[in-house]
């Protein structure tokens, strides 16, 4: 999928795809600080909090370093049979960013389309799973202090302005479940600076660093940030230990008696490295990831007419003589070889009018339509989804 913040990202950091992702820091600007805008403005995000019922942690609130306490910015609504809903107290809410607060709303990409595109496109670019968190942050006020994170961070500077200190890293790759709680900060700073409006900026994971716009004056900052969960040798590790409890000798019993019986234990620990191995892993993370959220086709709804790839990764198209193999989201499809051209564009990750591509490579791909959407690899392009990818993907077929 082709979408224009992460070829723009690209372009801004100088990179050729994901390969240098979270080796070093990197920093650059968008060409089109249009495209900012398109993304998400502070409205938009007052929106998607003023229509939903949030909770902490997924939305929190800080002023001067510390967390507002939720009851000082949710009430429960009170429908006329008595059911409470909390839900943002807008007008309490309000006179929390005038004052100068940060309102962070994590996981952003599950409640609008266009955050759930992007993201689609960060993962199908990155081949990692990818959060998407968003920060606003008003007048004269503070962020987070010096900190560490446990993931690679893309971050897009989408409105205002925000003075950032960038540090090395105090230990090589930490991680959240460690040997080593990390809590003294490198003294190498990296960069220090404002992000403005279309800047970008890369954080590998490790690196120590603070966002403020204390002293700043009035004004406000949006920024959006991906999360970018690379994987490890502890994760491959983890998943050789799934595989494990296929062979029977790894379900029994330690006997602290007999200890000449670890001999055959270990042996059989060498075997299974040496049959399943970091690539045998890294693939089938990617192949066994359960299908993404998204709304399901009902027919008693009207026809299907438009559809698009809503797997977390590419799926693989694997060419198999007379069949073509389709392997995603944990499932492995066979089609006939003649529906290799619908499977292409079906598959692009670009939204598909139905008619038009029937135009382009036969009838056949309505049906064939049909049972992605039905095994959940494609999905109905509603309006709202639609609205995601306007301006930002361009279609299949137009």
């Amino acid at each position: 999928m082709e979408h224009r913040l992460i070829s723009a990202v690209e372009t801004a950091l100088g990179w050729r795809g994901a390969d240098l992702l979270g080796k070093d820091f990197a920093r650059g600007s968008l060409d089109d600080t249009i495209l900012a805008a398109r993304i998400l403005t502070p409205n938009r995000l007052l929106d998607m909090a003023m229509r939903r019922s949030l909770s902490r942690p997924q939305l929190r609130c800080f002023r001067e370093g510390n967390e507002i306490h939720p009851a000082t910015y949710f009430t429960d609504e009170v429908s006329p049979r008595g059911q409470s809903i909390p839900m943002v107290n807008m007008r309490r809410l309000n006179g929390l960013l005038r004052q100068g607060a940060t309102l962070i709303l994590d996981q952003a990409n599950v409640f609008d389309p266009t955050m759930e595109v992007v993201c689609r496109a960060m993962q199908w670019w990155s081949r990692e799973r990818v959060q998407i968190n968003l920060y606003l942050t008003t007048n004269d006020a503070a962020g987070f202090d010096l900190h560490w994170d446990d993931h690679d961070v893309m971050i897009v500077q989408l409105a205002g302005e925000k003075e950032w200190e960038v540090r090395g890293a105090s230990r090589k790759v930490p991680m959240y479940r460690d040997a080593d709680p990390n809590s003294d900060p490198s003294e190498e700073i990296v960069w220090s600076g404002v992000m403005k409006t279309g800047d970008v900026m890369h954080i590998p994971r490790g690196y120590w660093h603070k966002a403020t716009r204390c002293g700043s004056g009035s004004g406000q900052s949006l920024h959006m940030t991906f999360g970018i969960a690379k994987r490890t040798g502890v994760s491959w590790l983890s998943w050789l230990a799934d595989w494990s409890r296929e062979q029977e000798i790894f379900r029994h019993d330690l006997d602290q008696w007999n200890g000449a019986g670890y001999q055959a234990l270990t042996e059989a620990a060498a075997r299974l490295i040496r049959e399943r191995t970091p690539a045998d892993y890294l693939a089938a993370y990617e192949q066994e990831t359960t299908a993404a959220r998204h709304v399901p086709f009902l027919d008693i709804f009207g026809p299907l007419d438009s559809v698009v790839c809503v797997t977390h990764f590419r799926p693989k198209i694997q060419e198999n003589g007379e069949a073509v193999d389709i392997v995603a989201s944990g499932k492995k499809l066979t089609f006939m070889a003649k529906a290799l051209p619908a499977l292409r564009l079906l598959l692009s990750g670009k939204p598909v009018n139905l008619v038009r591509a029937a135009r382009m490579v036969g009838a056949d791909v309505a049906e064939v339509a049909e049972i992605l959407v039905e095994e959940e690899v494609c999905a109905p392009l509603t309006p709202e989804l639609s609205s995601g990818y306007t301006g930002l993907v361009t279609n299949a077929v137009c």
